[in-house]
């Protein structure tokens, strides 16, 4: 058995888990930040790094005492750690500790791409999968459409060209006066909606499987100026449809192009109560499971980087030493 202990700090969230080669989660441990950056109405980069700083050795500890292990000489193969993307004092903080650990305990570490952490998400619940399957990866930060034939072995066919879904839901949450995150609050309040209140555009209609939601974002703002009357409720509900009907109508054009023997969904958005029914009703029709991960493993967590590292690890080797985070490090460069 292999086990690896792995470090997340791509955001705002500082993470720990161990994991072995076998997908079963030891322990997950998640320090949240979030109540520090509300106030901001999204997350302060600075504010971000000295959470980091303050909870990284804690949380790594529990990680560790959770699993059995003793904190102080664990026994773990190797260490683990999202060195991009992200933001870029956030990475270092975790990439410092990993090599820190590593060093100290005579381990080998290997960096991973926080993307890729998430497309091994469902395998934690589901190592049963059947491949190759569709993913619609949604996050704050990204909105791609990702064709895995196994584990590690992935092609992104599409992704946003400007606004990933959820920072729109962050931007009309904050037009809308309610507070941050807006995802969980546009959703619950879109349950008392109805989603025909406002007439919105459903941008990237054509052929290809990119998104772009930049232009929804100013559409609810010129709606809602012109209706001052329509209900938070309505404008919630309307705005929810309109991000679902084009991330479904380009997994449906998936579906109907390539061969699969699945859908899953991962990222922060996947948690979207309108999202998640819709993937549910096209793997229904087009006769094929869904993966759905729970809502723990739909939020950046370290249990999904240690899945991915280990992956890497035992295909590729450890990383070296020289590392550096890279903030910017896209999907597509993974082979």
């Amino acid at each position: 058995m292999t086990l690896a202990l792995a470090i997340e700090t791509s955001c705002d969230d500082t993470a720990a888990a161990v994991v072995d080669d076998a997908l079963h989660v030891h322990s997950s441990v998640i320090e949240s930040s979030i109540d520090q950056h509300r106030a901001f109405g999204g997350v302060v980069p600075e504010i971000a790094g000295r959470a980091h700083l303050a909870t990284i050795g804690p949380v790594v500890r529990r990680a560790l005492e959770d699993a059995g292990l003793d904190p102080h000489a664990p026994a773990i193969d190797v260490v683990a750690v999202t060195s991009g993307p992200g933001l870029i004092g956030s990475l270092l903080i975790g990439l410092s500790a990993a090599k820190a650990y590593a060093l100290a305990w005579d381990k080998p570490f290997v960096g991973v791409n926080h993307l890729e952490g998430h497309l091994f998400a469902p395998l934690l619940e589901r190592p049963d999968l059947d491949w190759p399957l569709v993913t619609l990866l949604v996050s704050g930060g990204h909105s791609m459409l990702v064709l895995q034939r196994g584990p590690g072995d992935h092609e992104v066919l599409g992704e946003t060209i400007d606004d990933a879904a959820g920072e729109a839901y962050d931007k009309v949450a904050r037009w809308l006066g309610l507070p941050y995150p807006g995802g969980p609050e546009i959703d619950r309040l879109a349950a008392q909606g109805s989603s025909k209140a406002l007439k919105l555009p459903v941008s990237m209609t054509g052929a290809g499987f990119d998104f772009s939601f930049s232009g929804l974002k100013t559409a609810v703002v010129r709606a809602t100026e012109k209706q001052r009357d329509v209900s938070l409720a309505d404008v919630a509900a309307s705005f929810q449809a309109a991000v679902a009907e084009q991330l479904l109508r380009k997994l449906r054009a998936v579906l109907e192009q390539r061969e699969v023997r699945g859908v899953a969904l991962a990222g922060g958005v996947a948690a979207n109560s309108a999202l998640r029914r819709g993937v549910e009703q096209l793997a229904l029709e087009y006769a094929v499971p869904s993966y759905l991960p729970s809502l723990a493993m739909c939020t950046d967590n370290a249990a999904m980087i240690a899945a991915a590292g280990l992956h890497r690890f035992l295909k590729d080797g450890a990383s070296d030493r020289s590392l550096s985070a890279r903030p910017n490090w896209p999907l597509t460069e993974l082979v």
